[in-house]
């Protein structure tokens, strides 16, 4: 080192002896434009060494090994930044070496350095983030957790603590200074960072909580969200509605207000169906012989009704009624077998899911008539699939429902109170 020094001093009395002979006065002048030329030189000849040929040289050892970090790495810009790191450090270096304290370049120079080292060395950072993100993110054991929030966290924290460090090194300051005076600017700091703090806060309960991931079928009615959530950032959270609008959540929201998850339809693998027929009240009526005989022709009804009709006849012979009056004793009705027809319809159903709730109901009837409700689950979670099957279904039970002489309560239309009045109209003499 002390070789290099002297050889250094030895060249600089040299070139300004040799410029104070051809251009007396301002020798010190061209001195340090011509040491700026030459760190300028030196910055390019690296610049293109470092990415022109280096990196290159890194692409293909990638492609060859097919290393998915280093891809990923480079692909983030992570050599670009820690060459421009180098690039500036040669350029202190260079500045210490050839310039001396009078000169005004030298601390403009090195100042200009350092905020540019501390620049890209912030901006390397955020590219191994990244990369640890792009890594993670594509394991699909991994994606419950939302780590672009916390990522951005470490982002704003590491963007402050290099801002502090930046503007001490320009007031030639220790930084400790300026981290005892954030006391007195912690209202502010608090003021300004409201919504990343906020968002902070809810983005670890939501994590630790398993509340909400990236894929997620959220429901938020007080924001207007109905779809997919695609991105949990810091203080915000984006959801691709089902008509593809994008909205936009407050990522504190989630905390505060309430949001429906769809998350464990998903996890469950059956998406529920839950929808009624009214039935009209006045078709109800007791099996008689010859609607008994035409249903026991049904696949899906003939051993039902064999257990079912020797069940109330044995019941009904113990207790010695008078079967012909129509209200002693049990009987079959059209809508209790059809409820069971139902029933034997969905269990053998290959859509639907047989591990899950599978009834059907009755409801409180009302003068819309009496509902039979179906509540069941399909064994997928599409969204197609799933209104495919339940169309299915409900086309069938309607086509159906004659074969039990039953009828779907229908409101009048206009058409028919016009036609009811036709009819009604006296005919001309």
């Amino acid at each position: 080192m002390g070789s290099l020094d002297s050889h250094r001093d030895q060249f600089k009395e040299f070139l300004l002896s040799w410029l104070e002979g051809h251009a007396p006065g301002i020798s010190t002048f061209v001195f340090d434009i011509f040491v700026v030329l030459w760190i300028t030189l030196v910055a390019i000849i690296f610049h293109l060494i470092l990415h022109v040929f280096i990196r290159r040289l890194l692409v293909r050892i990638s492609k060859a090994r097919g290393n998915r970090w280093t891809k990923a790495l480079l692909d983030n810009s992570l050599f670009h930044r820690l060459s421009y790191i180098l690039q500036g450090a040669i350029v202190h270096i260079q500045a210490g070496l050839w310039l001396e304290e009078p000169s005004f370049l030298l601390p403009m120079i090195e100042g200009v350095a350092d905020q540019w080292i501390l620049l890209f060395a912030l901006l390397a950072f955020f590219s191994v983030l990244n990369a640890f993100e792009t890594m993670v993110t594509r394991r699909d054991t991994q994606n419950r957790f939302p780590f672009r929030g916390l990522i951005q966290t470490v982002k704003l924290i590491a963007s402050l603590l290099i801002g502090m460090l930046a503007l001490a090194t320009l007031m030639g300051k220790s930084p400790l200074i300026l981290f005892s005076g954030l006391g007195a600017l912690s209202a502010v700091l608090l003021l300004v960072f409201r919504d990343p703090i906020l968002g902070l806060v809810a983005g670890i309960q939501l994590s630790a909580n398993q509340m909400l991931s990236v894929g997620d079928w959220l429901e938020m009615p007080k924001y207007g969200a109905d779809g997919d959530v695609i991105d949990i950032a810091l203080t915000t959270v984006k959801v691709r509605n089902w008509d593809k609008t994008i909205t936009t959540i407050p990522t504190y929201a989630l905390i505060s207000d309430s949001f429906k998850n769809w998350r464990g339809m998903t996890d469950a693998g059956g998406r529920r169906i839950k929808r009624s027929v009214q039935i009209e009240t006045s078709s109800i009526r007791f099996l008689d012989e010859r609607l008994l005989q035409h249903l026991k022709k049904a696949d899906l009804l003939d051993k039902y009704l064999e257990e079912m009709t020797q069940t109330v006849q044995r019941d009904n012979e113990e207790r010695q009624l008078d079967m012909s009056v129509r209200i002693n004793g049990r009987r079959l009705t059209n809508v209790g077998t059809f409820r069971a027809y139902l029933l034997s319809y969905l269990k053998s159903h290959p859509d639907i899911h047989q591990k899950l709730t599978l009834l059907v109901r009755q409801l409180e009837p009302s003068r819309d008539g009496l509902p039979i409700q179906i509540y069941a689950f399909t064994n997928t979670t599409n969204w197609n699939q799933y209104e495919d099957i339940q169309s299915d279904i409900f086309d069938h039970l309607f086509a159906v429902l004659p074969e039990f002489d039953l009828r779907a309560h229908e409101a009048p239309t206009g058409n028919d109170v016009r036609a009811l009045v036709a009819h009604n109209e006296p005919a001309d003499p």
